[in-house]
């Protein structure tokens, strides 16, 4: 039917109204497209780059050197040296075992080493290189390069690895670095980036640990272009890392060394200290070990040799060690009884051999007593009974301040591992540790450094320091980080009376160069060298009373470890004291006869900067003394040692 004008007008509006609004909406969608592209292109260009940079270009870490470690005249005592290592990238090999075994001829493949590098081969993603020989030498190196169209995929490379020329010498005090383990991680808040490299080295023990921060240095970065599934196409730039801090310690290698040489294989330490700036110049353990074996892994059986080993190779004996310290403490009891006004260098005291308290003898080291003595003369022959009798009246909480003033029981801020802190014992302690209450008899057996009472051999050394100098001299390890000099504490005068310190001098002084003294045969016979000590002899084991009776067994026929602890500690020289000087010997016997005579010869070295002339001896000495000194020449042989001048 055909439609009437009217009604086709109506449609033609309607299909006009329609297409207005489909092209409306059209021009609506593309205007929004075209202004979203505008938005990504030009707006959000710089990002969407930087994203597809990132999928095209990886930026890489380089480890940094590592800070070198010097003596106080520029020795060093731990460097980095190049380090010639062997990588395979299997999907270049090929056929890695008939490679291997190509390799095998020209290079000692270690079995283990190889054993680890196809376990990591098989977990790493096949392009990645992989370590098949460390530390290498230059030649297999060599013969890698010459042979190199018959080794596809293997690759020669140099890195650096940290070496301790002096290897025993400084174990304890500088310690060792070691590949990063799992372990280390998890003690780290927020590890640097640095320490998620496979098999990247860090301070394990001693000052390596205590500053790595220092001597690790900041990483290096390279960009580097990778394909699709990340290998690496080619580097595009580099910008190399900081190296580490160079640290300079206070410590004489030449005296360390002689002194390390004398402990020889004894269960022994020994520290040397400036009495005026409190540098230490020697910080020696012995027996030692070779820190070098740690540096890439040491093997389980060397490992086990070193753990099994009663005299205790790996520990820092002279800063984690502690020991009753037997007569040397008496000097503490001595000076808090001085401090207090009990006593006076005049009074005298009755020794017959023993003191009876509260039903309880407490002996003499001679058992038929000193008869009347002072306190000169109770040092001088370190009676027993005099300082019973002080202590009967000082009491424990006195002597035990006296002991802290003069560095005893306190944590000395060493970067070295495991400094400890000792004990200085008082009545709330034993209350709080040990649950007991303090009695009469604990007081009588700290008076002579037995008991409850635990000092290091550190410790030892800044009292002595102390004593001689009569200031508060703290002990210092670090001399200078980077040419820039450390600052000093400031050493404040002791809060006691000079007059005496000046009396308890006096009797150390007849220790060594009285007739009577207990270490009279360690004497020195120039002026210009003598020292001022006091001898200490520790017990390790309880006497009985059926034992006395019948006579003390000679620590000579005891086993070795139910001997006593032998110790010396001295000042020298006496007038004007340049350097304090403390020695424990483990299960050494009297401190008179092991400890003593060490003390003395590296008291000496110190003094004259070397090997001294034999008229410092006694003239009975002085063949036996030649002797000593060409065997220690021996055992000290001459090293190939790198010096730097430092500021």
């Amino acid at each position: 039917m055909k439609k009437s004008s009217a009604e086709v007008g109506e449609s033609h509006t309607r299909l006009t109204r329609r297409a207005l609004l489909v092209g409306a909406a059209q021009i609506s969608f593309v205007g929004l497209l075209g202004f979203r592209m505008r938005y990504l292109q030009i707006e959000q260009a710089d990002q969407f780059r930087l994203l597809a940079e990132e999928n095209r270009i990886n930026i890489r870490l380089i480890p940094p050197a590592r800070g070198e470690l010097f003596d106080r005249n520029g020795i060093i005592l731990a460097r980095n040296d190049p380090s010639y290592r062997i990588t395979i990238v299997r999907e270049d090999a090929g056929e890695v075992d008939r490679v291997i075994e190509r390799l095998a001829l020209l290079v000692d493949l270690n079995p283990d080493d190889l054993e680890r590098a196809m376990s990591e081969m098989r977990r790493s993603p096949p392009f990645l290189p992989v370590t098949i020989a460390d530390r290498v030498s230059w030649e297999e190196m060599s013969r890698v390069a010459v042979n190199a169209p018959a080794l596809p995929g293997v690759t020669p490379e140099v890195g650096l690895s940290r070496y301790y020329p002096l290897r025993q010498d400084f174990a304890h005090v500088v310690g060792y670095v070691g590949p990063i383990s799992d372990y280390d991680l998890s003690k780290i808040d927020n590890p640097d980036q640095l320490l998620r490299i496979p098999r990247f080295q860090i301070g394990k023990v001693g000052l390596e640990s205590k500053l790595e921060d220092n001597l690790r240095g900041r990483a290096g970065t390279k960009r580097v272009e990778v394909n699709a599934v990340g290998r690496v196409m080619r580097e595009l730039d580099r910008r190399e890392g900081q190296q580490g801090d160079d640290v300079q310690l206070t410590v004489d290698q030449q005296l360390q060394s002689y002194t390390q040489a004398r402990l020889g294989e004894e269960s022994a330490s020994a520290v040397v200290i400036d009495c005026q700036t409190g540098d230490l110049l020697a910080v020696a353990s012995a027996p030692t070990f070779d820190p070098n074996l740690f540096v890439e892994g040491i093997s389980v059986a060397a490992y086990r040799e070193l753990t099994e080993n009663d005299h205790r190779p790996l520990a820092a004996k002279s800063v984690q060690g502690t020991y009753p310290p037997g007569s040397t403490y008496k000097i503490v009891t001595a000076l808090a009884a001085l401090e207090d006004g009990l006593i006076s260098p005049e009074d005298t005291v009755w020794c017959p051999g023993h003191l009876e308290v509260s039903n309880r003898r407490f002996h003499c080291w001679k058992r038929g007593g000193h008869g009347h003595v002072g306190l000169s003369e109770a040092l001088r022959e370190s009676c027993d009974v005099y300082f019973y009798e002080l202590a009967l009246e000082v009491g424990i909480e006195k002597m035990s301040a006296m002991a802290e003033k003069l560095g005893l029981g306190i944590r000395h801020d060493l970067p070295m591992s495991g400094v400890a802190r000792g004990l200085n014992p008082t009545r709330d302690w034993k209350e709080t540790v040990r649950g007991k209450s303090w009695v009469i008899g604990d007081t009588v057996n700290s008076s002579i450094g037995q008991g409850f009472v635990l000092t290091s051999p550190l410790q030892l050394a800044v009292m002595t320091a102390r004593l001689a100098s009569g200031r508060q001299i703290d002990p210092r390890l670090v001399k200078s980080v980077n040419g820039v000099e450390q600052t000093r504490s400031e050493s404040k005068r002791l809060v006691i009376d000079e007059k005496h310190l000046q009396q308890v001098r006096r009797g150390m002084y007849a220790v060594s160069n009285h007739r009577r003294g207990t270490a009279y045969g360690s004497r020195i016979i120039k002026d210009e060298y003598r020292l001022a000590g006091k001898t200490g002899t520790s017990q390790v084991r309880n006497i009985t009373a059926a034992e006395r009776a019948k006579g003390v067994t000679r620590n000579e026929d005891l086993p070795w470890d139910r001997r006593d602890h032998a110790l010396f500690v001295n000042f020298a020289p006496f007038v004007d004291p340049r350097i304090a000087v403390a020695v424990v010997v483990e299960h050494g016997g009297g401190g008179s006869k092991a400890a003593a005579p060490i003390a003395r010869d590296i008291t000496l070295q110190a003094l004259h900067g070397g090997t001294p002339p034999l008229s410092v001896y006694p003239a009975k000495d002085r063949r036996r003394i030649q002797a000593q000194q060409e065997e220690l020449d021996r055992l000290v042989p001459e090293r190939e040692i790198t010096r730097r001048d430092r500021a």
